[in-house]
C-alpha cells in the first residue's frame, strides 16, 4: 500500500478529476490524502479521501467563493490577471506549508495537478516520486500548438508556428509572477534551476484527461505522456438534488457557465431567448454563483437550478451550451452530446477552439454572444447531424482511452517501479 498525496487547486474543475483518481486508488487499497485549503474539504470527504488542511491563515473557509464571485463578474484579460495573482499567492503558500504537512502525514508519493505550479518543487525538496496530471487543457507547449489561453485554430504553416511562439513568449511573461515564486524557492533550497516548463512535469508519467482525438496534432510530447480520457466516476461525487419530475420529455438542452465564470446573469437570459423557439426543454445550472431567485423570469420558462447532477443530465441531453470548461466539454463528449461554446476566460478559448476543430460544436465569442448570434449557432448545431456524429466519434475515442482505471494503472506502475511508464 502506498500513501498518495494529491495537490490541486480548490476548484471543481480540478477537484473532481483529482479526487476521482484518488478514489480509484483508494479502492485499490492505497491511502490517499488531499493537501489543500479549507474550501476543498467537502469535495474531498465526498470522495472518501483523507484531507490535510494547509493555508488556514491565508485561505479561511469561504474565501474561494469570494474569489469565484469576483472572477464570475470578469472575463478575458481582467479574469486572467486576477487568476495569475491568485496562483502567485497560492504557489507561495503551497511551497511554504505543503512540505511540512506532507512529512508529518507520511505521504510517500504525489499526484500533482499541472496548475499546482509549485507541486513539482515540493516533490523535489522532499525527494518524493510524483505523477503529473493535466486536469485543465494540457500545458505542455510546442511550436505547432497555440497557447492554451487563446482561441487560435491549429495550422501547420510557418506563419502559424511563428504566431504560436510569440504567443507562448507573451504567456510566459504574463505568468512570470508565478514562476518567480518557484525560482526564488528553489534557489533558497539549493535545488537545480528548471530550464523550462517541461522540467516541472513528472519524468515517470504524465496523465491527461483529454482523449488524443480532442487535441491538436502533437509531435513533441514525452514518451511517458498518456491521454487517458476524462477522470470521471459518479461514485466519487456528492449527489446533487434535482427536480426530475419537472422534466417534460422533450429534447433536453443543458446550459451551464461552470462554477467560476457564472456571474454573467445576462448571458443566461440571452441563452433562454435563443432557445425559446425550439421544441425542447432548457435546463440552466447556475453553478452556485447565484440562486434561481436572483434571475428575473426568463424567456421560454426554462428550468433553473443552483447546482445540477451534470453527468446524469448529460446522459439525457440533445445539446450542451457551455463556457467551454474542459470538464463540461469532456463530460458532454462522453455522452456523445454536441455543443455551443461561449468561452469566457483562462483556457476556455483554447478548449472552445478544439470543440470547433473537432467538429463537435460551434463557438460564439463572449463579446459576440447576442441572443441572435447564439440562436444562429444553436440552430446550426441543432440542425446539422455532422456535429452529433463528431461528438459520437469522440465519445468512442473517450471510451477506448481507458479513463480513470487506466490512469490508476499508470500511477501504480510509475510509483511501484520508479521507472517511466512509456
Amino acid at each position: 500500500m502506498t500513501h498518495y498525496g494529491l495537490l490541486c487547486p480548490a476548484a471543481s474543475g480540478h477537484l473532481h478529476p483529482m479526487t476521482t483518481l484518488g478514489h480509484a486508488l483508494r479502492q485499490r487499497g492505497h491511502r490517499v490524502s488531499l493537501i489543500g485549503i479549507a474550501d476543498a474539504q467537502e469535495r474531498v470527504r465526498a470522495a472518501g479521501l483523507e484531507f490535510v488542511p494547509i493555508g488556514l491563515a491565508d485561505y479561511p473557509a469561504g474565501c474561494t467563493k469570494q474569489l469565484f464571485n469576483r472572477l464570475g463578474e470578469l472575463s478575458g484579460a481582467a479574469a486572467f490577471r486576477t487568476t495569475i495573482a491568485y496562483f502567485q499567492q497560492a504557489t507561495a503558500m503551497l511551497l511554504r506549508e505543503a512540505p511540512p504537512a506532507l512529512r508529518a502525514h507520511g505521504v510517500e508519493a504525489l499526484l500533482v495537478d499541472q496548475t499546482s505550479f509549485g507541486g513539482a518543487t515540493v516533490a523535489h525538496v522532499l525527494n518524493l516520486p510524483f505523477v503529473s496530471v493535466s486536469c485543465a487543457l494540457l500545458l505542455n507547449s510546442e511550436p505547432a500548438v497555440p497557447p492554451v489561453n487563446t482561441g487560435w485554430g491549429y495550422h501547420p504553416a510557418a506563419w502559424a508556428r511563428l504566431r504560436n511562439r510569440l504567443g507562448q513568449r507573451l504567456l510566459a511573461r504574463l505568468t512570470r509572477p508565478i514562476t518567480q515564486v518557484v525560482i526564488d524557492y528553489r534557489q533558497h533550497h539549493h535545488l537545480p534551476v528548471l530550464a523550462n516548463s517541461s522540467q516541472a512535469w513528472s519524468p515517470l508519467a504524465q496523465i491527461c484527461q483529454q482523449p488524443a482525438a480532442f487535441e491538436y496534432p502533437r509531435r513533441h510530447l514525452p514518451a511517458c505522456f498518456h491521454f487517458t480520457g476524462p477522470l470521471v466516476d459518479p461514485a466519487s461525487r456528492a449527489a446533487a438534488p434535482f427536480p426530475w419530475h419537472q422534466l417534460n420529455g422533450k429534447p433536453l438542452i443543458y446550459a451551464s457557465l461552470g462554477t467560476i465564470q457564472n456571474q454573467q446573469l445576462e448571458m443566461f437570459a440571452r441563452i433562454a431567448k435563443a432557445c425559446r423557439h425550439l421544441d425542447a426543454q432548457l435546463v440552466i445550472a447556475l453553478g452556485g454563483g447565484s440562486s434561481p431567485d436572483a434571475l428575473p423570469p426568463l424567456p421560454g420558462d426554462p428550468l433553473v437550478v443552483g447546482f445540477a447532477p451534470q453527468l446524469e443530465l448529460l446522459q439525457r441531453a440533445a445539446l450542451t451550451i457551455t463556457h467551454a470548461g474542459l470538464n463540461t466539454v469532456l463530460e458532454s463528449l462522453s455522452c456523445g452530446v454536441q455543443m455551443v461554446a461561449i468561452p469566457i476566460a483562462n483556457d476556455q478559448p483554447g478548449v472552445a477552439a478544439r470543440v470547433a476543430w473537432s467538429g463537435s460544436g460551434a463557438v460564439v465569442p463572449l463579446k459576440c454572444a447576442s441572443a441572435a448570434r447564439l440562436r444562429a449557432a444553436i440552430d446550426q448545431v441543432w440542425g446539422d447531424p455532422s456535429y452529433r456524429s463528431n461528438a459520437q466519434r469522440l465519445q468512442q475515442a473517450i471510451a477506448a482511452a481507458g479513463g480513470v482505471a487506466r490512469a490508476a494503472d499508470i500511477v501504480e506502475q510509475a510509483i511501484n517501479t520508479g521507472q517511466p511508464v512509456l
